[in-house]
Order: C-alpha cells, then sequence, then structure tokens
C-alpha cells in the first residue's frame, strides 16, 4: 500500500492581499478609536477647566472690572485696568514690528529669493527650527540684549513688544508663505506676460490675493502673543501696577502676568478676580479668532 501525502497550496496573491488589507484595516481601526478616545478626554478636561473659570469668574465680570485698578487690599472693588492697557499695549507695538518684518521676509523668501542657494536654505531651516523654539528662551534673548547688554533700555513696554515680536516672528512667516503659495502661479505668469515687473506683479497681484491668509495666520500669532507670561515675566513686566503705561518707555503689566500674580492668593476674593480676569482674556482671544475667521470667510477665493 502506498501512502500519498498532499502538501498544502500555496495562498494565492489575492487572497495575501486580502489578508492584508484586513490586518491593515483592523489596526487603522484601533488607531483611529485610540486616537478619539484620547480627543475625548482632553475635551473633558478642557469642559470642566472651562466650566469652573466661567462659574467663578462671571460674578466679577463688570464693567468695575476693566475701570477699576489693582488693589492689594480691597479684592472686592479691584480690577485690572492697568493689566489690560499694558496687554493693548505691547500687543500693538508686536504687531507693529513683527508683522511688516513677516510680511516683507515671507514676500523674499517666496517671491525673489533663490531656493537653490545655501544662505536661503539656511534661512527657511532657520525659520522653521525658530518656530518651535519655547518662548521662555525669547525672553531670555530679550533680556540678555534689550532689557540689559547692549541696548539696556530696562524692563519697559517696548521691551516687552519686542520679546513677544520676536517669538511670533517666524509663525508670521511662516503662514504668509503658505498664503502666498496658495496664489495660483498662472496670476504671475499672467501679469508678467501683459508687461508688469515683479514687483508690480507681487504688489497688485499677488499679495491682495494673500491677504486672507496672511490676515488669519497673523491674527493668530497675535493670539498667542497676548496669551504669553513666561518671556515677559522674564523681561520684567511688573506683576502689581497701579498705572496704565503712557509710552514707550513706561513700566507696565499684562493679563496674563497679573493672573499669574492673583492665582497664588490666599483670599477667595483675589482668586474670584483671577478667574475674572481669566475669563476677560479668553473673551478677547475668542474675538481675535473670530475676527480672523471672518477675515478667511469674507476674503477667500476660490481658484
Amino acid at each position: 500500500m502506498t501512502t500519498t501525502t498532499t502538501t498544502p497550496r500555496p495562498a494565492s496573491a489575492a487572497e495575501s492581499l486580502r489578508g492584508k488589507q484586513g490586518r491593515d484595516g483592523i489596526t487603522s481601526a484601533v488607531f483611529a478609536a485610540v486616537l478619539w478616545l484620547c480627543l475625548a478626554l482632553i475635551c473633558v478636561f478642557l469642559f470642566f477647566i472651562l466650566a469652573v473659570i466661567v462659574q467663578k469668574g462671571v460674578a466679577r465680570l463688570d464693567l468695575n472690572l476693566i475701570t477699576n485698578q489693582p488693589s492689594k487690599i480691597r479684592a472686592e472693588t479691584a480690577g485690572v485696568q492697568s493689566a489690560l492697557f499694558g496687554t493693548l499695549w505691547v500687543g500693538a507695538i508686536t504687531g507693529l514690528i513683527a508683522m511688516p518684518l513677516g510680511i516683507a521676509a515671507a514676500v523674499y523668501l517666496e517671491e525673489y529669493a533663490n531656493p537653490l542657494k545655501w544662505w536661503n536654505r539656511a534661512i527657511e531651516l532657520n525659520i522653521q527650527n525658530l518656530a518651535a523654539v519655547p518662548a521662555v528662551i525669547y525672553g531670555i534673548l530679550t533680556l540678555g540684549f534689550v532689557v540689559r547688554g547692549p541696548v539696556s533700555i530696562g524692563a519697559v513696554v517696548l521691551a516687552g513688544g519686542i520679546a513677544l515680536a520676536l517669538l511670533i516672528l517666524p509663525v508670521v512667516i511662516i503662514t504668509t508663505r503658505e498664503a502666498l503659495r496658495s496664489v495660483p502661479q498662472e496670476i504671475r505668469d499672467g501679469s508678467l506676460a501683459l508687461g508688469a515687473t515683479q514687483w508690480q506683479t507681487t504688489w497688485r497681484q499677488v499679495l491682495p490675493a494673500a491677504v486672507p491668509g496672511i490676515a488669519t495666520g497673523s491674527i493668530l500669532a497675535m493670539s498667542r502673543a497676548i496669551g504669553e507670561a513666561a518671556p515677559l515675566i522674564l523681561v520684567g513686566a511688573t506683576t502689581f501696577v497701579t498705572f496704565n503705561p503712557d509710552g514707550l518707555l513706561s513700566r507696565y503689566t499684562t493679563l496674563p502676568v497679573q493672573i499669574y500674580n492673583l492665582v497664588p492668593q490666599d483670599r477667595d476674593a483675589f482668586r474670584d478676580l483671577a478667574y475674572s480676569a481669566i475669563l476677560l482674556l479668553i473673551v478677547v482671544l475668542l474675538a481675535m479668532n473670530a475676527v480672523a475667521i471672518w477675515l478667511r470667510n469674507r476674503y477667500q477665493r476660490s481658484w
């Protein structure tokens, strides 16, 4: 009697492909579920924090919060007027420094610079790296060169504006370059074909078409700057100021720094004031983000 052994038939390529696709589908579904779970947990914590801030801060969110100056004694009537005006001063200086420089640098890198030159590639690499540098590093840099060091202007409004301008400058450059890239090349080619110079093409065609993206990125960058406290503390933003800034060389404080000073206080009234200041800062940031969204939707073009 002879025994016949049968060898298993190798799986076909189609069966192997289906098996691999099935495993990849399961892996993708598990990964997506983990991501959604992490997002849900983050949202739960965020909504919990916002609920606490609104519950404890809405009672003091009135006109007196804006019109009254800070006080170390009368917490029930204290306000954050000096911090609010300091935030406006520092924000204005930050925008006046960062936006023209950032937009000009982006226009040069995107429209004029030769990407094959090593120095242009080095500039682009450094801009990408600077966008990820922690905010406190810009505070140390400003402290060493502007507040003290060669410039030595002291802990004044101008120093705070310079620190925040350095912080958001890489972000403004990157977002402006992305807005310029969104303009089709045909717009440039058509303008140049009609006899316009490169500068006329950039000024009259490319920049107007990129305004929605530039404005949105700049406003979002300013929102980040207004919410920063670490670099301003390093450059000497005073935590307790009872007067409004009256110039570039005036002492100042800002809402994030004022909040940083109010939170550790022992009295509950000061903590309620801190919650109200946080809520006021959130309202200001939400208003700025709403303006950015409106500008994007209002002036965005479809090519």
